[in-house]
C-alpha cells in the first residue's frame, strides 16, 4: 500500500540527489504527476534501498537503468506499483525518468533515465522525474556501476 501522507507537504518537485560512483546526479520528483510513483521512490529511499545497487543497463543514446534487487533486470520486490501516464509530460527530452516495467501496473523499484528524447515511450512508461544536471557524469557511466546513495533535499 501507498502510504500517501508522505505527500502531505511536498510542493509541485522534490528535489534529491543520486550519488553514484562517478559522481553526483541532481534530479527533481514530480509528485503531482505521479504521486503513487514518487511515495514508492521515497519509501525506497529512506529505506537505503538504492545503496550499491549497480547500473545493470546501458543502452547508448537511449537509457541508463538500475534498482533490481538481483543486479541482472530480471530482479523485483515483492509488489508492484499502477503505471501513472495521461500526464502532461512526455519523453521529449534527454534525463527524463522513468519506471521500468514487464508491462502494464508492474513498477516496482527499477527505474531508468533517459539520454536523448525517446517519444516511443510515451503513455507506455511513467515519467516521475527529471535530471536536472549531471547529464555530463551520466554520460560517463558504465555498466556495474553503483549508485552509493540518494538523498532528499
Amino acid at each position: 500500500p501507498i502510504d500517501w501522507k508522505l505527500l502531505d507537504h511536498t510542493r509541485d518537485t522534490i528535489a534529491a540527489e543520486i550519488n553514484t560512483s562517478k559522481g553526483k546526479l541532481e534530479i527533481e520528483l514530480y509528485p503531482k504527476m505521479a504521486p503513487g510513483s514518487v511515495v514508492n521512490f521515497l519509501n525506497l529511499i529512506e529505506n537505503k534501498f538504492f545503496s550499491g545497487k549497480i547500473i545493470h543497463r546501458i543502452v547508448p543514446n537511449f537509457v541508463i537503468q538500475v534498482g533490481c534487487p538481483r543486479g541482472d533486470g530480471y530482479g523485483s520486490l515483492d509488489y508492484s506499483i499502477r503505471t501513472e501516464t495521461g500526464s502532461i509530460l512526455n519523453y521529449e527530452a534527454e534525463g527524463m525518468i522513468g519506471m521500468a516495467s514487464a508491462g502494464l501496473d508492474t513498477e516496482c523499484s527499477q527505474f531508468f533515465i533517459t539520454y536523448s528524447a525517446t517519444p516511443h515511450l510515451d503513455g507506455k512508461y511513467t515519467i516521475f522525474g527529471k535530471l536536472i544536471k549531471g547529464m555530463d557524469i551520466l554520460s560517463l557511466m558504465e555498466q556495474g556501476d553503483q549508485i552509493t546513495e540518494i538523498k532528499i533535499h
